[in-house]
């Protein structure tokens, strides 16, 4: 597999690497950028693994909530600009109040769901795409719910009211009262957007990211030296701290630095006389996974001319 200048400035972005150092890695992993990542983790020549967390595509997460119920919805654009067009903002919100009504998590389901103004979610998207003449993508959504207690949601650097690149909702289970629950809400919320839990506890997280860890740390520990079984206890000593570090539960609170979230849940619901449980959470930011393409303006122009 080939590789291109983009690919090495990319993995440099991402592991903080020499350029050296990326393009050998790049060469010994056939191109492919994931293992090349992981080869300089390996060696130690990276930076501690980044949280995929930069904005990759256009468009806007909208998130909402009608009574222990919340929904987030990420829709796409191809530029920034559209975002902040009020048809396409309006299609967001409304796209997003109608998934409330969507059972489960399907998006096919929500683009078949009846919009307010007439037609379908898919009908009017197809209008919008018309009309605001760019491409958009309905492309996920989830719901959390509680039987007893509140979802609280949040909007980090919001475009518009319950619009904008970062959303969370927290679901929170219990029978404090409310104006407790919000309070603690907001505050796990605001830690999720800058926290990026992958999952909520250690169980959660998905097995391949683990193996991948587990893969990683065994080759930095064969690379150490040590007898086998001082390298097993290293690998799992890595992979117990990835887990740490990227289920919610665990995760120490940012607002403090110091104490376990599930600690800080605890607190609140003692002093509240009631125990809470965070039973799930959602952080959507615009555009995670996404691979856009980087366009030469000069050279699309130059093309526009000659054509």
């Amino acid at each position: 597999m080939a590789y291109t200048a983009a690919d090495v400035k990319n993995l440099r972005e991402r592991t903080g690497a020499g350029m050296m150092d990326c393009k050998k890695a790049l060469d010994e992993s056939n191109g492919d950028l994931e293992a090349a990542v992981d080869a300089l983790r390996a060696k130690g020549l990276a930076a501690a693994a980044k949280k995929s967390s930069r904005t990759a595509a256009e468009g806007l997460v909208g998130v909402t909530v009608s009574g222990t119920k919340g929904v987030a919805v990420e829709v796409n654009s191809e530029t920034d600009f559209v975002a902040k067009n009020d048809q396409f903002q309006d299609f967001v919100r409304n796209v997003t109040e109608v998934a409330l009504g969507v059972a489960g998590d399907d998006v096919e389901a929500l683009k078949a769901a009846a919009y307010p103004t007439g037609g379908t979610v898919a009908e009017a998207l197809t209008n919008n795409v018309a009309t605001i003449g760019e491409n958009q993508q309905v492309r996920r959504m989830k719901t959390v719910e509680v039987a007893n207690g509140v979802v609280v949601p949040y909007m980090h650097n919001a475009a518009a009211p319950n619009l904008g690149k970062i959303g969370v909702l927290v679901a929170l289970e219990s029978e404090a009262p409310a104006d407790v629950l919000e309070s603690l809400g907001k505050q796990i919320a605001m830690h999720i957007a800058a926290a990026f839990p992958l999952a909520l506890t250690a169980d959660d997280l998905d097995a391949e990211l683990i193996a991948r860890e587990r893969k990683v740390a065994e080759e930095k520990a064969a690379e150490s030296g040590k007898p086998e079984n001082v390298q097993e206890k290293m690998v799992q000593g890595a992979i117990a701290k990835y887990a740490k570090e990227n289920a919610l539960l665990s995760q120490v609170f940012v607002m403090d630095n110091k104490t376990p979230i599930q600690q800080v849940v605890d607190a609140a619901g003692k002093e509240a006389g009631s125990k809470i449980v965070l039973k799930d959470y959602v952080r959507f930011q615009l555009g995670e996974g996404i691979e856009k393409e980087e366009s030469d303006f000069a050279a699309e122009v130059a093309a526009a001319v000659a054509g």
